[in-house]
Parts: C-alpha cells; structure tokens; sequence
C-alpha cells in the first residue's frame, strides 16, 4: 500500500446552537497591555463561527485526509492557516508514495526535516498527519485505535465539564455549574480573566467568582482553574492563599510555558496542584519538565504534541516519573490514546462542553460524555469521519 495524496477539506455547514453561542474568552499572556485586555470574544480565533441569526452559526472545519492505493484512506484534524499550508507544502512532499503503515518510520522522517519547526504550527502539522495515518490503519485492521495501542485498559473514564466560552458573572457561573452537576459530571473548569496587572479589584473578581462556582457546585465536585499562562509565581500564591476556604483542585498554566523554572517552584511551595505543557510538544519537551518535577499533571494535545504516537510516549514516560497526563481538549484522538491507560495515569479526561460542539459538528460519531463518563468509541479508526450531511460547501486547499 502506497500514500497516493494528501488532501486538506475544508468543509462548511451551518449549526443550530440556542442562546449566545460564546460569551467569555480565556486571559491571555498579552492581555498586561489594557489595550488587549479590552477586546471581546471575536478576537478569540479567524475561524470561529458566524452567527447567521435564529440561533444558527456557518461552522468551518478543515480536515487532513491521505489517500492510498488501495481506496483506504485516513482523516486526521487539518487545523487552519499556517498548520494546512505546513502540511500542503512541506509534509506533502514526504509521504507520497511511502507505505502508511510505517507510522514511526514518517514520524521520525517528518520531525527530522523540522529542525526549525519542533513547536507551534509545525508540530501540530504533525500530529495531523500522525493522527490520519492511525486512522488508516485502524480501518485497515478493523480496530479502534485505542485497541491498536493495547486497551481498553478502562471501560469508561469519568469527564470534566471544561466551561470555555461560558460567562463568568457569578450568577450566570452559578447556573451554568447546576447544569453540570445534573449531568452527571464530578468536575469543571473555569477560564478566570484577573491577572497580576488588574489589581485589588481584579483578585476581588476572581474570589467572588471562586465563590460563586463553590457554592453552585457543593463540597464534592471539583473545581479547576485555567490560568491560561497569565499569572505568575507571587500572584499564584496569593490567589491560593485567598481561595484556599473554596478548595481549588489545580491551578493550569499559571506561569508562561517558558518558564519551567517557575512552574517546578510553584509545585513545590504552593498548595494546590500545579497542571500544565498543553503548550508543550513531544516526548523531549515532556521530559525537560519532568526531570524539573515542574508539575504534577501533564496536559498535552493528541492534536498538538506530536500526534497518538508522541503522546502514548509522553504517557510512558509520566507513568516512570510517577505523574498523570490528562490529555488537553476533549477531542476523540485523545480519547483514543486515554482508554489506552490506567486510570493512575488518565484518571479523567477534559470535555470542553461548547467548543466541542463546534469542534465535532462534522463528525459521524462524536465523542461525548453521558452521565459524566465517556466510553470507548467502536468504528475502526481514531473516529473522525465525517457526517456527509452536514457539508453544505467543500474544497480542496492547496498551495504547493
């Protein structure tokens, strides 16, 4: 069997969402400049939807898909920009007329011609065609991946309601919060927009927040915190101080990803337990950190870090280090590569409640949580073909 193209379809179709589809964006690092912390939502992403009114929104997606020889072929998420044009202009060349069975031989031949790419938009090209080659050969066997990796090793792992896009006035929070506990879900997380350059009133926002989300959820469901590396050490010793009486379960990304340093003081001084390295790529990156001991879980994105292969490497490495990897998104790869570990290593798994109904509105068979839980997908592959009836519009990018 041959690689005979690799194809980028960008597909469009319009999705029925009831109420404000996006009402709060995360913090981000440049938002110290008043100047950007004053913009909206519609600044979050180039490709996000748009609202066409009565509740209806055109939903672009892109997808990796390599064809063969032999009429099996493989998707993989294609990503946007710059990660599409890597893949059309650079991995291309590559993997026509290789046999895409040899998943570690074009994993080690596309890093290798990398050399000025082994983070960012590069990688994630990457993991694309990492992921899509899983898929073909998952169809080829007639196996889910997770089974090609050795599981199920879990019949269902539990899901944490991840609330992105969600408002955080406290009494909307609130509501949002007793949706989550009537669906079944044990934990959620929370995208606060105070940081060390906002002031007393900012850290007044962030308790009552805090408060807020506490007294909605009850004394058992745990509450997360993404940072979105905005904070940094003084500031994130402060808020664990002033937040311990509401029992945060993690801080995630609290300093810079570039700054290891500053995350292995964190987990050793401060209180609650320190996540991070969604915006860290492959196994090395991983092992950097962890020969720090710079945090206590590992967040990397199947579609991000390297692909299903990188990440089940990361995953071996976390389970001799003695550190978890719960894998940053909620996408189906990652569920793939989670059912694929104990629950020592992946004990949970992130469901990013509406940003993945965008992200898996093309999908024959998304991958949701029911009743808190999610389990393990059954068609063969890594799960990511698409619903035909949804495409309204399709083409074919190209550009080498």
């Amino acid at each position: 069997m041959k690689i005979t193209d690799i194809r980028l379809r960008q597909v469009e179709g319009t999705m029925k969402y009831p109420g404000t589809l996006w009402e709060e964006r995360v913090r981000r690092p440049i938002d110290i400049y008043p100047r950007f912390k004053a913009q909206g939502v519609d600044v979050e992403w180039g490709w996000w939807p748009v609202p066409l009114g009565d509740d209806r929104y055109k939903v672009t997606g892109t997808f990796v898909q390599i064809e063969t020889d032999e009429g099996i072929s493989g998707i993989g998420s294609g990503g946007h920009g710059a990660t599409a044009f890597y893949i059309d202009t650079q991995l291309k060349p590559l993997l026509i007329g290789q046999d895409p069975m040899a998943i570690e031989l074009l994993w080690d031949q596309m890093y290798r011609n990398a050399i000025h790419g082994r983070k960012g938009d590069n990688m994630m090209a990457i993991s694309s065609i990492d992921i899509a080659l899983w898929d073909l050969k998952g169809k080829f066997l007639g196996q889910p991946v997770y089974k090609l990796l050795g599981g199920p090793v879990q019949d269902k792992i539990p899901a944490y309601a991840s609330a992105l896009g969600s408002s955080i006035e406290p009494e909307k929070a609130k509501e949002r919060v007793r949706e989550f506990v009537q669906q079944g879900y044990t934990a959620t997380k929370w995208f606060f927009r105070e940081g060390p350059t906002d002031g007393p009133e900012g850290v007044h926002k962030n308790v009552e927040l805090m408060k807020a989300l506490r007294e909605a959820a009850g004394e058992d469901m745990e509450i997360m915190i993404d940072c979105w590396n905005s904070w940094d050490v003084p500031y994130t010793l402060k808020m664990a101080e002033l937040l311990a009486e509401y029992r945060p379960f993690w801080f995630e990304e609290p300093v810079l990803a570039d700054q290891p340093q500053s995350y292995a003081r964190l987990r050793a001084t401060c209180p609650v337990t320190i996540a991070g390295a969604e915006h860290e790529y492959t196994r090395w990156g991983c092992k950097m950190l962890m020969d720090m001991k710079a945090m206590d879980i590992y967040q990397v994105d199947t579609a991000w870090a390297g692909g299903i292969s990188e990440v089940s490497k990361i995953c071996t490495l976390a389970s001799a280090y003695d550190v978890q990897v719960i894998p940053h998104g909620g996408s189906v790869p990652n569920a793939q590569v989670s059912f694929a570990q104990s629950a020592v290593i992946t004990p949970i798994v992130e469901y990013l409640v509406i940003h993945q109904e965008i992200g898996q509105f093309f999908l024959k068979n998304p991958v949701k949580p029911v009743n808190g839980f999610i389990t393990p997908p059954t068609a063969p592959g890594v799960g990511l073909d698409l619903d035909e009836s949804k495409i309204e519009s399709e083409r074919d990018i190209r550009w080498g």
